[in-house]
C-alpha cells in the first residue's frame, strides 16, 4: 500500500494551485508535472511502485484538476506553468528536486531545467520531446488561430455520468483501457445538476498566440545541464525522425537510447510497474 498523499493548497500570485504531497521529510524529492487537460492523478498507479522513503510532490497546472482558473477572459501562456512550479517548489520549501513529466508536463519540466538549472537534479520526460513547433512560417497561422479562438466563447460540454466522460476520453486515447480511462475521469470531472463536466477550463482550448519553433526549442533545450531520460510508449506520439533526432541531440545529457515500453501515449498508466523501475534506476541507482 502507497503511502497517502496530502492536499495542499499553493498560492501562485494570486492563483490558487492544487498539489499533493506524499513524506515531507522524505528523500529523495521529486515533482511530478502531468500532461495537458489531465491531473496529477495520472500518476497514481506509479506511485504505488515507488519506495516510500522518498518525498513526491504532484501538481495540477493552473486551470486543470483541481487548480483555479484565470478570470474572465484571461489567457494561459505557456510560460506561467513554470510560474506554478516556481510555486510549487516554494510552497513545499524545496530548493532543487529530481522531476518527472509527462507530455506537457515534461516541456515544462525541460524549459524549467533550462531556466532554473540549480533547481533541477534530473528530467525524466515521458512521451515529451518538446512541443510541435516547425518552421518560423507557423507563427503567422498561429497568431490567426489566437484571434479566431477569441471569437468564440469556450464551452464546456456536459455528460451525464462519469463513465461516458471516460468513454469521451478513450475515443482521444484508444490505447487507455476502460478501467484507466475511468480512474482518470473520475478524478478529473465534477458533478453539475445535470451530468458531470471535466474540471479542466475549456479555455485551454484556444490556441495559443505564441509557441516555440524548432529552434526556439532546441536553443531551449540544449540549457539544460542536468541528466535527462526519456520514456516511450511503442504506440505513443511520434516526431518525424530527423526532428526528434535534433531534439534529442539538445539534451546534452540525454541518456540513450529511450526505453520503449507497450503502450500508447498514456504509457505511465498502462505500465506503471516498469515505468516505476526505470524511475528508481535513474534517479536513485544502486551504488
Amino acid at each position: 500500500m502507497s503511502p497517502p498523499l496530502e492536499s495542499l493548497t499553493v498560492d501562485a500570485h494570486g492563483l490558487s494551485l492544487h498539489a499533493r504531497q506524499r513524506n515531507p521529510a522524505g528523500t529523495p524529492a521529486v515533482v511530478f508535472l502531468h500532461g495537458w487537460l489531465d491531473h496529477s492523478h495520472t500518476f497514481d498507479f506509479v506511485l504505488e511502485h515507488l519506495p516510500a522513503s522518498w518525498r513526491l510532490v504532484l501538481l495540477d497546472f493552473r486551470g486543470m484538476g483541481r487548480s483555479g482558473w484565470l478570470p474572465g477572459s484571461a489567457h494561459y501562456q505557456f510560460p506561467d506553468y513554470l510560474a506554478d512550479v516556481e510555486a510549487v517548489l516554494h510552497a513545499t520549501g524545496l530548493e532543487a528536486a529530481h522531476f518527472v513529466g509527462h507530455s506537457l508536463g515534461g516541456i515544462v519540466a525541460t524549459a524549467y531545467a533550462a531556466a532554473r538549472p540549480e533547481r533541477v537534479l534530473s528530467v525524466s520526460l515521458i512521451e515529451s520531446l518538446g512541443p510541435s513547433g516547425g518552421s518560423p512560417d507557423n507563427a503567422l497561422h498561429r497568431l490567426r488561430g489566437f484571434l479566431q479562438d477569441r471569437e468564440r466563447a469556450p464551452h464546456r460540454k456536459r455528460y451525464p455520468s462519469v463513465e461516458v466522460a471516460a468513454a469521451r476520453m478513450r475515443e482521444n486515447n484508444p490505447s487507455l483501457s476502460e478501467p484507466l480511462a475511468l480512474h482518470m475521469a473520475r478524478h478529473g470531472t465534477e458533478p453539475v445538476e445535470d451530468g458531470v463536466v471535466f474540471t479542466f477550463d475549456p479555455t485551454h482550448r484556444r490556441r495559443f498566440g505564441f509557441g516555440y519553433d524548432d529552434a526556439q526549442w532546441l536553443a531551449v533545450s540544449s540549457g539544460v545541464t542536468c541528466p535527462v531520460q526519456l520514456l516511450l510508449g511503442s504506440e505513443g506520439f511520434r516526431l518525424e525522425e530527423d526532428r526528434a533526432q535534433a531534439r534529442m541531440d539538445a539534451l546534452r545529457h540525454l541518456r540513450t537510447p529511450p526505453l520503449i515500453l507497450p503502450g500508447g501515449h498514456h504509457v505511465h498508466l498502462e505500465q506503471p510497474e516498469p515505468v516505476a523501475r526505470a524511475l528508481v534506476e535513474f534517479i536513485h541507482p544502486t551504488p
